[in-house]
Order: structure tokens, then sequence, then C-alpha cells
């Protein structure tokens, strides 16, 4: 089994519930995933071009995991995607870095899966929202594969024990997403 990079943007993990414990199921596995968290390993906002693609480099697959913030993602992993995926490493003549590398997005949201639906709040479904992920990855010839979305209610309201045992099951849910991403064909 290949070795899995996932990016992880969360601007405030310690508040987190999903996120959080996503990444303290992934740390369990390290022969098998790589965590790196973009919060921690850049607080003043300056990402290591070079050493971020050296460790896009080395894995076989990659993930970007985020809350879905706006329709979109953290501002610092926005700043990833604009500073690593450069002309001539990720795309273009020359840029090869990402071509036929599995990629995915791995996301929670803070509603309800109804929300994420022509006749929800939304209006369209999490991978119409998000699709701007799909393309760029795409573009860099990369091998995208479906995301992996945890929807959950609004953390401002609190956990019931209910949706701490979703969350809980969801950790254990997307271990074995990741594992079938990196097994893929």
């Amino acid at each position: 089994m290949s070795k899995t990079l996932v990016i992880a943007a969360h601007p405030n993990i310690a508040q987190s519930a999903v996120n959080k414990r996503w990444l303290a199921q992934l740390r369990r596995y390290p022969e098998r995933f790589t965590v790196h968290e973009l919060y921690a390993a850049y607080p003043d906002g300056k990402i290591d071009i070079a050493a971020e693609q050296r460790l896009a480099d080395a894995h076989q697959a990659l993930v970007l995991q985020f809350p879905v913030y706006w329709f979109n993602c953290p501002p610092l992993l926005k700043q990833w995607l604009d500073d690593v995926l450069t002309y001539g490493w990720a795309y273009g003549s020359q840029g090869k870095a990402l071509a036929g590398k599995k990629t995915a997005i791995a996301v929670s949201l803070g509603t309800p899966a109804a929300d994420y639906t022509r006749e929800g709040a939304v209006g369209c479904t999490v991978a119409e929202a998000l699709r701007p992920f799909e393309l760029s990855l795409r573009y860099c010839n990369a091998d995208y594969r479906p995301m992996f979305a945890f929807h959950t209610i609004d953390s401002n309201a609190g956990y019931t024990e209910a949706a701490l045992q979703a969350i809980e099951q969801s950790a254990t849910d997307y271990v074995a997403w990741l594992d079938a991403l990196a097994q893929a064909a």
C-alpha cells in the first residue's frame, strides 16, 4: 500500500471536533498516512514552497482536508494552492509533479446533508460547490477522485451524544476511504 499525504488546513484545530478527531485517527497509522497541518507548520503564513513540493513528491497520493468555509477552504490552504502548485512543477509543459497522482479532498461541513441539494438551503451539491478543487487538480493532470464529505450540525450549537458518535464513526469511515483511495486503480 502506498503512503498518502494529508494536507490538513484548520485555523483553529484545538476547537475542532471533526477535523481534530480525523487527524488523531490518521496519526494511529504513520506507516500509511503523513499528516501535515498547514496552520501548525506556517503560523506566520509564509509557506516554504520547495519543502512543500518535496513533501508532495515523496507521496503516492495527496488529500486536502479542511472544514468548508463559505463554500471554500480556509485561507492558508488557498495560499498553499496558489504558492505550491506552480507553473513548471504542477502544470505547464514541464509541470508533471501531480500527473497521475491520486488526489482528493476531505471536507467537514457544519450543515446537514439536506442543505446541499438542489432543493436545500445551498441549492447545489457539495461536489458542485467545491468544483474548483477538482478543476484545479485536474488541470495539473492529477487523478482526481470523489471527495469524502461529512455533514454535522453547527458546532456553535454544541454536540449531542449522537453527534459525537457520528463524528467517531466518521473517523473510521475516513480511514477506510483513504485506504480505498490509495488502493484504487
